[in-house]
């Protein structure tokens, strides 16, 4: 089976959905990829879901991504007295290290790391930004603020600082855990949340070890500033729009959404829109119009994956949300704006020979009227290279490495297939001819382009295009 769009879906796995019945039924409405939220699920759990994903990828003989996302740091208020109190524009309002509940006049805020990268004029957030704080004075264990937005005030609430960089890695005691228990597991990717600097993805990396790929979440101001770099420390990226929304002005949120998804594509990394989807279809069976044209925005823009979060993870219809997601992205996909829109957004190749064969692949296409590009790759990155390109035609991989072929489940257009290497040119044009045609990508006479790296197997060595026909049965002599 094989997809009739190029932009991928990722599912997130929760209470509605953690079992193998639910798992299936999602990947054939159109789950390419799934994610594990650590903030909610433990060791335990995530080795069922991770083994419950496995037993369906076997049984539907596909490749199956699974992402894991770890927490991040959590920075909280400490308890307030009675757990209420209200605060009032204008007034004066006490963050400090003593552990006594708070009130409507003070706060325990129990991170001397906030403190100690606080300054006059800083703002602080509480409850996703519905109480705002400005610094008025600061000291190593306190700070006097004026309410810019008054509310009620909950104990244990979320704080955010968006406009300093906090003397914080990116990784918890709790995540560093998460981490080398879920790579052990083998998960393909791993999201690392609260990146501020590139300086925190090289420290992922260094955890990692290669036992999967790293997605950078975008949620915090510092890390726009350090864009470029963060991006090319990652393997992929995700627009984290709900934190993002909260730290930044929501209005600045969809012209960031398009940058970042641009330099993303640019690299040739994939990219990932996340958070509010289709929101309302948590209680509802269908989504908002509004709902609708956002998902619709970030396929026509270009994006490599669109996410689910709660819809899929604890909502009511998490099969039907990602029914919908499926047919979005299909309609969108078959409109006649579409092959414009991704044609506006195209940028110059780098100047290597992975990106001049790509670029060739999709021009040769177009002339040729090929049906299909069929890229063989074992690291993964020619595939990426030619869906960086974004041609109009499917793009089959072919890969002897299944943890290649899971992970690229994540990225724009790329139909895995695991099989064995090829020893020779022959056997390079037979399989793909014989391949393309039995996944239904091509039929007998159709023209296909293969590209692929001689000596055969070698990493990185993507030198060959060629354009081949294929016959009844799959296979017909290679057009010279």
């Amino acid at each position: 089976m094989h997809r009739d769009r190029k932009v991928k879906v990722l599912a997130t796995l929760g209470p509605a959905t953690a079992s193998p019945q639910m798992i299936r039924e999602l990947f054939l409405a159109g789950a390419d990829v799934f994610r594990i939220n650590m903030s909610h699920t433990s060791h335990d759990a995530a080795t069922r879901m991770y083994e419950m994903i496995r037993a369906v990828e076997a049984e539907l003989d596909r490749p199956i991504g699974i992402l894991a996302d770890l927490q991040g740091p959590k920075l909280r208020i400490g308890e307030i007295s009675e757990n209420a109190a209200i605060l009032t524009a204008g007034q004066s309002f006490v963050l400090d290290l003593e552990p006594q509940a708070g009130n409507a006049r003070r706060a325990p805020l129990p991170h001397p790391e906030i403190f100690a990268a606080l300054k006059p004029g800083s703002s602080v957030l509480i409850d996703d930004g519905r109480i705002r704080l400005t610094v008025v004075s600061c000291w190593p264990d306190r700070a006097e603020t004026t309410v810019s937005v008054g509310g009620t005030l909950l104990s244990r609430k979320g704080v955010n600082v968006p406009d300093v960089v906090l003397p914080l890695t990116a990784l918890s005691p709790k995540d560093r855990a998460d981490l080398e228990h879920v790579a052990t597991l083998g998960v393909d990717w791993i999201a690392l949340s609260f990146v501020q600097r590139f300086e925190d993805v090289v420290e992922a990396r260094r955890l990692i070890s290669g036992r999967a790929a790293v997605l950078a979440k975008i949620e915090k101001p510092s890390a726009l500033e350090d864009l470029a770099r963060i991006i090319e420390a990652s393997d992929a990226v995700m627009v984290a729009r709900g934190d993002l929304g909260v730290e930044l002005p929501v209005e600045h949120v969809p012209g960031w959404q398009k940058q970042i998804t641009r330099a993303a594509r640019a690299a040739g990394k994939p990219v990932v829109i996340a958070t509010q989807m289709l929101e309302s279809m948590i209680e509802a069976p269908i989504p908002t119009r509004a709902e609708v044209s956002d998902v619709a925005t970030a396929v026509y823009d270009g994006a490599d994956a669109i996410m689910l979060s709660a819809e899929s993870a604890s909502g009511k219809y998490p099969v039907e949300a990602v029914t919908m997601m499926n047919r979005i992205a299909c309609r969108v996909e078959n409109d006649a704006n579409y092959a414009a829109a991704l044609a506006g957004l195209r940028t110059p190749p780098q100047a290597t020979p992975a990106d001049a064969i790509a670029e060739a692949a999709h021009a040769v296409a177009d002339t040729v009227h090929a049906v299909a590009i069929v890229s063989y790759t074992n690291s993964g990155s020619t595939g990426l290279r030619v869906a960086r390109t974004r041609p109009l035609v499917p793009i089959m991989v072919l890969t002897s490495r299944m943890g290649t072929a899971r992970r690229l489940s994540l990225a724009w257009g790329l139909h895995c297939v695991c099989t064995v290497d090829v020893g020779d040119f022959h056997e390079m044009v037979d399989k793909a001819s014989r391949l393309v045609f039995s996944e239904q990508f091509a039929r007998s006479g159709q023209r296909i382009v293969i590209t692929a790296g001689v000596p055969f197997g070698t990493p990185g060595a993507t030198n060959v295009l060629h354009i081949a026909m294929v016959g009844s049965g799959g296979l017909r002599p290679e057009i010279p």
